[in-house]
């Protein structure tokens, strides 16, 4: 029997000769279901999945009547089942989820079942970008080393993967040094029409990388969510949520000559972070939308994490066709999605009036200004020519009002940095600064790294460049230590990398520079762009000012920046120096790109460059000389700046279909760093010894029964911790301390220090991720006063040990714990190892004033309770020390959005009862919940099925 709810099955025509059938939406709305034309487009996507996949069970025509009627301003109450069309991974949050379907596979043997069974229902495409760090660079060698040394600290890892490629039919890896996933998923992943048993649908995903968003741009339903959701997603299950709020924002005008897309996307961070859309969808109309490139578009829609919405989308239109032929995509593929979004109705820009929003903002294209964004947080945008009295004014501002509580008189003080000693030089790379001659640099003494800072990779003792030999020079306050091009925000846009080889071009002809000790790097998001620079000649201006290629990867974006020269850490630190970093990525928070540099600015890649030229924050450029040419001459920024009709004159470069179609064609040819990677094989992984990737705890002890969820009783406190604890204090990311209980582990199984690598390449072992949980050394839990690190006290006895070690004991004991937060626990990226390691280390609640989307799903998805308090309610108003005893009541019969009750006891025997709101916001959260989580509840459906 056909498959026809509403009768909306028809007939649409891809081609000339090419017919197939899809579920109409104007069918829909003719069959009297709702107003489904005066819907935001992109609701109407999901709606299409909704009534595709309504089966009667999982999705009913309930769900499509509630979905189709949807209220711009109604309470949100009802839960969307939403079935995507494939899974996007990368390789941090990736290879844990491939050890859990490696365990699954294993259970399924053990209880005699076929382990085909556990296999993946939608493609999953892994894509390897978050290993490579900036170890080298400034050289032409600078790629070659890199990848070599990310090869060698993550063969376990590679093995691993390699096996999964062979292990599941529905599971396909991009190799390192291909580019990064959300430019990759962009320039070739995305289809625009998935067509399967003679039906065609169009393409949609989540993804475990919160910047998932990026294909939003072209039209693509897709978000980031956490590995364990991601898993149940790939596995059958919908991704549910809760029907959102959309707010529509009308463009208007158009961009000024010289004002790029970063200008833009760091004014509409700003612009939508102050209207609150959180947890909101974001969808662009009006005229200015659509004079937008696609590269543009995309740009906006990848910082959606950074403004705060689900999504930032934009509709198919003409752009969207126009992109799809310049990269590359089939004439077939390219006409199929056309007509189809046609047949839909949802082909084109809508105008204001169109739709039915929530709410409408507006902003005027006209109006944007070049821009950074900084020092710390990227809704922070700065017009150019505040940069210097905004540096100058935080510098004396005090700490608790985001400054930096120096004195006024340290600011223009320069601090001489020690020169190396040639002595000590031995193995040798090299660094190329503009016009000199190879410069050495020493490699093979340890550094010291502050622990969990970002997802950096530790490097190994004989691969660390600790000295620059630069000669004499000197360091001060606002000094540019990093400069970089990196990350998928940008490099997937061939406007501003074009611009930066401009800017580059005409800055080498007028006879300015780089400062060697400047650690400069371009990191493209995929060989397309190196294609295109070297055809347009700017490659090479790229690279005589130190911007050589150093791996196509997230990079300095996600922290992966690389050590400095030692004498420049060593000069930071002793003189307390606020130093800059300056790139075109989209996170800046403190720390996260290189422990000792304070203030980071995101900024365009042209930017980038001039800021590496002019070598400080605290010069206006808009005012003051850019740089001075060989003869003395005064070099301004608009001197060297590109004007509109030179970008546009080189872009045929970057919109060369064969060139796509040729990079992308065949992704292991030439690679023979991936192909000599070796790898088991077979249907069930067989757990060989590493510290890599090991066998996860849970499912230990798994029956087709879940065990019975009860309250809790007596229970005690792991940490009570403050406002904004993300998902980076939480769960481990960065370098690994040898005096952690990590690092201890680590060395009692045979790990020399150097080997330790990082806790994200390390996310295959439960052993090492849960001993970091809660080990941040910025982390501050309140029960100690003036601590930091991953330490609490234990009770009864109050003795002080670290998290895992009181974890470990109260198991032991049999003695549930609870964790306090304050606002916004668990920001930051989708980590769910912040969940899981909670749940290992016995972890039965959190409780806070708010949580970030997907952390709080993730916790349910691990079977730990997240507990919301109610009014002015907190862990300090409530004077709670963490000495207490605590149970939770109201858990016997769990429905979403509960009160459950809070009742403390005091030290001296006096108690007292507060209620909580249970944040198990549907229906199906509480099956997930009462079945001890996502993955035992969809393994257990599947060996039933």
């Amino acid at each position: 029997m056909t498959h026809n709810p509403f009768n909306t099955q028809k007939e649409i025509a891809l081609s000339t000769n090419r017919k197939a059938k899809f579920y109409s939406l104007p069918a829909l709305e003719a069959s009297g279901v709702g107003k489904i034309s005066r819907l935001p487009i992109s609701l109407r996507i999901v709606l299409e999945s909704v009534l595709r996949h309504c089966d009667g069970k999982k999705v009913t025509e309930a769900h499509v009547r509630r979905l189709a009627n949807w209220q711009p301003n109604a309470a949100r109450m009802d839960e969307i089942p939403f079935v995507v069309s494939r899974i996007l991974l990368q390789d941090f949050t990736g290879v844990p989820l491939l050890v859990d379907l490696a365990a699954m596979r294993g259970v399924a043997e053990k209880m005699g079942r076929d382990p085909k069974l556990i296999e993946p229902l939608v493609p999953v495409d892994l894509v390897v970008d978050h290993s490579v760090q900036v170890d080298y660079y400034g050289n032409d060698q600078a790629l070659k080393l890199n990848m070599e040394i990310e090869f060698r600290r993550n063969n376990e890892r590679y093995e691993f993967i390699k096996w999964g490629m062979q292990a599941f039919d529905t599971f396909t890896v991009v190799p390192p040094g291909i580019g990064i996933v959300h430019q990759v998923n962009l320039e070739y992943l995305a289809r625009g029409v998935h067509q399967k048993d003679g039906v065609v649908y169009p393409d949609t995903l989540v993804g475990t990388d919160s910047h998932t968003t990026m294909i939003n741009g072209i039209g693509v339903i897709g978000w980031g969510v956490g590995g364990i959701e991601a898993e149940a997603g790939m596995l059958g299950q919908p991704v549910y949520l809760l029907t959102p709020d959309v707010v529509g924002v009308n463009l208007t005008g158009r961009l000024r000559d010289g004002v790029t897309a970063t200008d833009l996307v760091l004014t509409v961070t700003e612009m939508l972070r102050k209207a609150h859309v959180v947890g909101k969808f974001v969808e662009f109309f009006g005229e200015g939308t659509a004079s937008l490139s696609v590269p543009d578009r995309a740009t906006i829609a990848n910082m959606a994490p950074e403004y705060g919405a689900t999504m930032g989308f934009f509709p198919v239109d003409d752009a969207t066709i126009e992109y799809f032929r310049g990269t590359g995509r089939s004439e077939e593929e390219v006409a199929a999605l056309q007509s189809y979004f046609q047949a839909q109705e949802m082909y084109g820009t809508p105008r204001k009036g169109d739709i039915d929003y929530t709410r409408e903002l507006e902003l005027d294209l006209g109006k944007v200004s070049p821009s950074l964004a900084g020092p710390r947080r990227p809704q922070d945008r700065i017009e150019i020519d505040n940069i210097k009295s905004r540096f100058t004014e935080l510098f004396t501002k005090p700490v608790v009002e985001s400054g930096y509580g120096k004195s006024a008189t340290d600011l223009n003080l320069r601090h001489p940095v020690r020169s190396c000693n040639d002595k000590e030089m031995g193995r040798e790379a090299h660094i190329v600064g503009a016009g000199q001659e190879n410069i050495p640099l020493q490699l093979g003494s340890a550094r010291n790294v502050t622990e969990m800072v970002s997802n950096r990779p530790i490097l190994d003792t004989d691969e660390a460049p600790v000295c620059i030999s630069n000669g004499p020079f000197d360091l001060g306050h606002g000094d540019v230590v990093i400069a970089a091009i990196t990350s998928c925000t940008n490099t997937s846009n061939p406007s501003v990398l074009l611009a930066a080889g401009l800017l580059a071009k005409k800055a080498v002809e007028k006879g300015l520079m780089v400062k060697r000790h400047i650690k400069t790097s371009l990191a493209p998001g995929s060989r397309v762009v190196t294609e295109y620079l070297k055809a347009t000649g700017l490659l090479a201006y790229l690279e005589k000012l130190g911007f050589n290629l150093v791996g196509y990867g997230c990079t300095t974006c996600i922290g992966n920046s690389g050590p400095l020269s030692e004498p420049i850490e060593e000069a930071m630190g002793a003189n307390d120096l606020v130093c800059a970093a300056v790139l075109s990525g989209n996170r800046n928070f403190e720390a996260r790109i290189h422990s000792s540099i304070r203030a980071n600015f995101l900024a365009s890649p042209p930017l980038v460059v001039a800021y590496a030229i002019a070598g400080t924050m605290l010069r206006d450029l808009t005012t003051e000389p850019l740089g001075f040419a060989e003869d003395g001459t005064a070099v301004m920024l608009a001197d060297v700046w590109p004007r509109e009709d030179e970008i546009h004159a080189l872009m045929k470069f970057a919109t060369n279909g064969e060139t796509f179609r040729r990079l992308y064609s065949n992704l292991t040819k030439d690679h023979p760093l991936w192909n000599d990677v070796s790898a088991v094989s077979g249907q069930v992984y067989t757990w060989p010894k590493s510290t890599y990737i090991a066998e996860p705890p849970f499912f230990e002890d798994f029956s087709m029964q879940p065990g019975q969820i009860g309250e809790v009783r007596n229970a005690r406190v792991l940490g009570v911790f403050g406002d904004s604890v993300t998902t980076d204090h939480i769960s481990p990311a960065g370098a690994i301390k040898d005096t952690s209980p990590a690092g201890k582990y680590l060395l009692s199984s045979g790990v020399s220090k150097h080997d330790f690598n990082s806790y994200g390449a390390r996310r295959g072992n439960h052993d090492v991720m849960m001993r970091g949980t809660f080990a941040n050394v910025r982390i501050k839990n309140l029960m100690i006063p003036g601590s930091e690190g991953g330490i609490t006290l234990h009770y009864p006895d109050a003795q002080q040990m670290s998290i895992y070690d009181a974890a470990m004991k109260y198991v032991a004991e049999g003695v549930p714990t609870l964790v306090f937060g304050g606002e916004e626990y668990g920001a930051g990226s989708s980590r769910d190892w912040a969940a899981k390691g909670a749940q290992l280390l016995g972890v039965k609640a959190v409780i806070a004033r708010s949580f970030e989307r997907i952390h709080r799903s993730n916790l349910v998805g691990m079977g730990v309770l997240p507990l919301q308090f109610k009014g002015d309610d907190s862990a300090q108003s409530l004077g709670i020390k963490g000495n207490e005893q605590f149970d939770l009541l109201g858990l016997h019969d769990v429905r979403p959005q509960q009160d459950v009750t809070l009742v403390i006891r005091e030290e001296d025997g006096s108690s007292r009862k507060i209620d909580l709101l249970c944040r198990i916001d549907t229906t199906i959260e509480v099956d997930y919940y009462l079945h001890g989580g996502i993955l035992p509840y969809v393994l257990r459906e599947l060996m039933t099925d």
